[in-house]
């Protein structure tokens, strides 16, 4: 039997199964391939043909257009209210969707964290709180040590933090609500000024909101590079988010102070990272792979298949 989760994340295409084996496919590259040359990389990555394929975890944008994992048949535009928003569209996610959508795969459609699916009521407030892949990184932290309470801040181009709460899902916190990444981040009065102003468009001030705004540095890979030479503006950069991080998770461990805490994605990985939020907020801070999103996503497909009705305060209606 074979499970796949797909994490459409802001650099690639992420595909994996419950064994740990994946690829990666750019989002250019897989706005150029067909829907059959997507299907033919995936099986032959995998080793396998498409008949033993049981089911595949989808993700697709915000996926905002519903609250529930949902059989990949019963959404409508890709499970997405729009695709105008947050975050650049480059449509390699939207050709991958249609490939697994009309390949005849039996696939599930995971929704973003947001309003209509938090379980805390004040996360009402928010539109969008986590886009599906998120919901993916949760999972697969709680199939990493089966805490049923457990904090969860994704940190990469974008930061999000999530927490989980006796396996309900309470809500999440997106970039473009507090802590920044690398790219992305919360709209200061600058960038209001600017938006209002008619230079730039709330999506790309949201998009160039992050730490490289100020400084010379424009890339992870430019950062990264910069800290080893003991850079100040990369040590600063990757302080900065470190800090913010850990707010987020500080104003989750208020609503839930019995929370176990996991970073994951690029930036969440990193050693001086992870030892900064353990030493902000006062407690151990375990480290997700970066494949945690797509892994953890082919494991919900691996226990909705089995029957699963609920993942994490999710419901499933397939």
């Amino acid at each position: 039997m074979l499970f796949i989760g797909i994490d459409h994340g802001t650099t690639g295409i992420r595909f994996a199964n419950t064994e740990g084996q994946w690829f990666e496919i750019s989002r250019k590259q897989a706005r150029d391939m067909t829907k059959e040359q997507i299907i033919s990389k995936m099986t032959s990555s995998f080793d396998v043909k498409v008949n033993d394929i049981e089911l595949i975890a989808l993700t697709y944008s915000m996926g905002d257009g519903i609250s529930k994992i949902t059989g990949v048949n019963k959404v409508e535009n890709r499970g997405v209210i729009s695709q105008k928003g947050a975050g650049v569209h480059i449509g390699g996610g939207t050709n991958v969707y249609d490939a697994i959508a009309s390949s005849g795969i039996r696939a599930v459609v995971i929704p973003g964290i947001h309003r209509h699916n938090s379980a805390h009521p004040c996360f009402r407030l928010f539109s969008h709180g986590a886009s599906p892949e998120k919901l993916g990184i949760a999972y697969n932290a709680y199939m990493a040590r089966k805490d049923r309470s457990f904090i969860v801040s994704d940190i990469s181009s974008n930061t999000v933090t999530m927490c989980v709460q006796d396996l309900k899902m309470l809500g999440a916190i997106d970039a473009c609500i507090f802590a920044p990444g690398v790219h992305h981040g919360p709209l200061d009065l600058d960038a209001i000024r600017d938006v209002d102003a008619g230079l730039m468009s709330a999506n790309d001030a949201f998009s160039t909101a992050g730490v490289t705004r100020v400084i010379p540095h424009k890339s992870l890979d430019e950062l990264l590079a910069a800290k080893d030479k003991n850079d100040e503006d990369a040590l600063w950069a990757f302080d900065t988010i470190a800090v913010f991080a850990a707010m987020e998770i500080a104003s989750f461990l208020m609503l839930c102070p019995e929370c176990t805490v996991f970073t994951a994605g690029s930036v969440g990985s990193m050693d001086m990272v992870r030892d900064r939020i353990s030493g902000l907020i006062k407690k151990e801070v375990h480290v997700l792979g970066k494949l945690s999103a797509a892994i953890g996503l082919a494991q919900i497909a691996r226990d909705v298949y089995a029957g699963e009705k609920d993942i994490l305060g999710i419901k499933v209606d397939i």
